[in-house]
């Protein structure tokens, strides 16, 4: 915050020299004298503002969070005049258009109740207060994500709501804002997805669970009372990660035809587990790993579901993608890895259900996250557009900026609308209901959910130029984006996976005897 001290501009002039240098930023006054040698830019960029206004400038190159970096230079503020340029409070809602979806831009709606609005509240105000402040050097430096933070949000209620409603909610102390586990319904778990994914750190996001919220429900839905008893409660409560291991170098969609092996021993005590798993989020750093194997013939009735432990003979090895290594994406190898028959996941010959079984789910929670992440950037492009100044007038005074950001925007609320209509029905209708009439739904919404993030992305990299290519600074939230979106078009199911999947569950219900 400014000191009480007030100055006039013309004080500020006069202090316009490398070894006396002092500029003001929206009516803040900083003495970066002793900052001038170490500036990143060089010492020519503030020797050229210096004794200036240099709002215009620093926010063409600067995030408005740079401010409070270096708020120790801070001396004072111009008199009689109050900053115009405010930073929005912890857990507050933006206030740019589009930036919220509707109802929290103050539309009507019969999808949210007050419960709603207080866990939003509750939950962005501990992203931003405990998360955000990771998420950047996670992005950008990698490495295992700090038990800390899985305990933090764990105690918090954070990795519980991110699984649905269920038994499982009252293995923790609590949910954000005190919500009850009874009142608890997907539209909560949906901002739950949404909040992480609005953090704008793919990579970081991705390694604070996405392993864990597609690792967890077969344990949850097909687990022993003794597997569930041990397992869910650590997992919850953030003292151990537990990752879903079922993609191998040479298979993907293709499930049935896994190569990975568990042989019992003679004496029926044991599996013993060789093979290799690949591409597994969170893989790397899990305590538990929910493995798909083959304990008989080809095809899906050989397929068996195992709960296997960090162990001897199983090594987990980082891999590089296009995003952050703190996602913990693995390649997973099983050499001879001993397992007690009790770790075995519903029945042998029955892991095929147990893979089905959260598919709907899987695909529905990156929905979530890819359309979350569709909205930031486009407010990040709308802000910059607002405020980038280009031959003498702000950006957005151009039609085809507008065009484009017209285009962003309608895309989003689209998608944003028909997921909240699953998400509704999703409260409404049984396991075996959603199965039969939302699966399709689900694979058509996710389809054309990535192939908006595809136009977002490339939209908001042709507003922000060669800001959205640069990982650092005002475009390192589009950066990050058009870097990793196309990992909802692959992970859960292929684009073309989910058209075909949509039309051939229409096809199902299509009246044999309609005619044109």
């Amino acid at each position: 915050m400014p000191s009480p001290r007030a100055f006039t501009r013309d004080e500020v002039a006069r202090h316009n020299k490398p070894d006396d240098l002092w500029i003001i930023i929206d009516s803040v006054v900083y003495d970066l004298t002793r900052f001038v040698p170490a500036h990143p830019g060089g010492e020519h960029v503030l020797v050229e503002i210096a004794g200036k206004d240099a709002t215009e400038e620093f926010y063409s190159l600067h995030r408005h969070s740079v401010l409070q970096k270096y708020s120790k230079f801070v001396i004072g503020s111009i008199q009689g005049e109050k900053q115009k340029i405010m930073q929005a409070e912890e857990g507050a809602m933006s206030k740019v258009p589009y930036a919220e979806s509707s109802f929290w831009m103050g539309s009507k709606t019969p999808y949210y109740n007050e419960s709603h609005v207080a866990f939003r509240k509750a939950v962005r105000k501990f992203v931003d207060a405990e998360l955000r402040p990771h998420a950047q050097e996670y992005e950008e430096n990698g490495g295992k994500i700090a038990l800390e933070l899985y305990q933090k949000m764990g105690r918090f209620g954070l990795l519980a709501s991110r699984i649905g409603p269920g038994l499982h909610l009252k293995f923790v102390p609590n949910l954000p804002a005190g919500v009850k586990p009874d009142q608890f319904d997907y539209f909560h778990e949906q901002i739950a997805h949404e909040e992480i994914a609005r953090l704008g750190s793919p990579g970081f996001a991705d390694g604070l669970g996405a392993g864990f919220v597609i690792g967890l429900p077969p344990v949850l839905a097909f687990g022993s009372k003794e597997m569930i008893q041990k397992v869910v409660p650590q997992v919850l409560l953030g003292d151990k990660r537990i990752c879903l291991a079922i993609t191998e170098p040479y298979v993907g969609s293709d499930v049935a035809n896994i190569r990975c092996t568990a042989t019992k021993t003679p004496d029926g005590k044991f599996y013993i587990v060789n093979g290799v798993k690949k591409w597994i989020t969170n893989g790397h750093f899990s305590d538990y790993f929910v493995t798909a194997v083959r304990t008989g013939g080809p095809g899906h009735s050989g397929v068996s579901m195992l709960m296997i432990e960090r162990s001897e003979g199983l090594e987990t090895k980082q891999m590089k993608t296009s995003y952050s290594s703190a996602a913990g994406t693995a390649y997973i190898t099983y050499d001879n890895v001993k397992v007690p028959v009790e770790n075995l996941i519903g029945k042998e010959g029955g892991g095929f259900p147990v893979i089905m079984f959260n598919f709907n789910h899987e695909r529905w929670l990156i929905i979530a996250a890819v359309i979350r992440g569709s909205r930031l950037v486009t407010e990040e492009a709308f802000k910059w557009a607002a405020q980038r100044k280009v031959f003498g007038k702000p950006l957005i005074e151009q039609p085809v900026i507008r065009f484009k950001l017209a285009k962003m925007i309608a895309e989003v609320e689209s998608v944003q609308n028909w997921l909240e209509n699953i998400t509704y029905n999703m409260t409404k209708m049984s396991y075996k209901e959603q199965s039969l009439h939302l699966a399709g739904p689900i694979a058509l919404l996710k389809y054309q959910s990535t192939r908006v993030a595809h136009d977002v992305s490339d939209d908001a990299v042709q507003i922000l130029g060669g800001r959205a290519i640069t990982k650092t600074g005002l475009g390192s939230v589009v950066e990050a984006f058009q870097r990793t979106y196309k990992y909802g078009s692959i992970l859960g199911g292929s684009e073309e996976i989910m058209a075909d999947l949509g039309v051939r569950m229409a096809m199902k219900a299509f009246p044999k005897d309609s005619r044109l």
